[in-house]
């Protein structure tokens, strides 16, 4: 009797340790705690978002597999090349931004693209049967709904400030009257087609007369965008953005789509949450 509780006893320590750690269950593949802060931490996400994030991940990965979809290295490699053109930067430069933003190694980062391809691969897998193109009526419908969408500014008036270090940058951000010799200062005018949609974005949602949040320069160094002024765009003609819009409403289509799916996916999956991070 003795030897018999002994025995369940171990058994049950090591069904423990086998669950030790782990915090979510999909289908048989465990999503374990330190995935769920890794992934807080890497985009910068609360603990709910990230579990969603991972959760979805996992049953992406199980649809692949049934789908047998896949993705040879050479296309990771072109993906990585096209990041680093749009981004000004060499591969080796994009990868020293990415571990100094996200704490990924070139490994994790390659793994990460071949990922996004392979979702990439299977939403166009799910959507391709769903999607057809706008009428004309739809596509004046949805620019008169979303104009700010479509339209833009032409130029930004800047001083880019720069420096090695991201303290030294952060006190020029603080007090405008800061000077020291190592921040390097740059007035110049940012055409919006000519940058990065990130960049963009950033300039656009930054006041006038404001800095922008502090950036890697993908150099080893920082920069932060001091907003002078901002070109305006006249209203672009309905004509020539239709593409653009296009593309917008088939992007809307596309996640319903991809939405309704993975929910759908979810509910029929067996899920077993055991426990989140505190």
């Amino acid at each position: 009797m003795v030897k018999l509780l002994l025995i369940l006893m171990f058994a049950g320590f090591l069904h423990a340790e086998v669950y030790d750690g782990v915090a979510v269950v999909v289908e048989d593949k465990a999503i374990t705690l330190l995935d769920i802060q890794k992934e807080m931490q890497t985009e910068h996400v609360n603990v709910k978002r990230a579990s969603d994030i991972l959760i979805r991940k996992k049953l992406e990965a199980l649809e692949i597999i049934k789908r047998k979809i896949s993705v040879a290295s050479s296309e990771v490699y072109d993906d990585i090349k096209k990041v680093a053109e749009t981004n000004g930067m060499t591969i080796s430069q994009l990868y020293d931004a990415v571990r100094e933003r996200n704490g990924l190694s070139s490994e994790e980062f390659k793994e990460k693209i071949k990922q996004k391809l392979l979702s990439q691969k299977l939403y166009a897998a799910i959507a391709m049967s769903s999607l057809s193109e706008p009428s004309d009526e739809a596509i004046k419908e949805y620019y008169e709904l979303h104009k700010d969408k479509f339209n833009h500014p032409k130029s930004f008036s800047v001083i880019i400030y720069g420096a090695k270090e991201r303290a030294k940058l952060q006190e020029k951000v603080n007090n405008p009257m800061f000077y020291a010799p190592d921040i390097s200062r740059q007035e110049q005018t940012i055409f919006y087609n000519k940058i990065s949609p990130k960049i963009a974005l950033l300039l656009q949602k930054t006041p006038l007369e404001h800095f922008t949040p502090i950036i890697s320069n993908g150099r080893n160094g920082f920069v932060s965008f001091y907003i002078k002024a901002v070109q305006k765009e006249e209203t672009g003609d309905l004509t020539a953005i239709k593409p653009q819009i296009i593309n917008a409403i088939m992007a809307d289509k596309r996640e319903a789509v991809l939405s309704d799916y993975f929910a759908r996916l979810r509910d029929n999956a067996d899920i077993n949450i055991i426990r989140m991070p505190n």
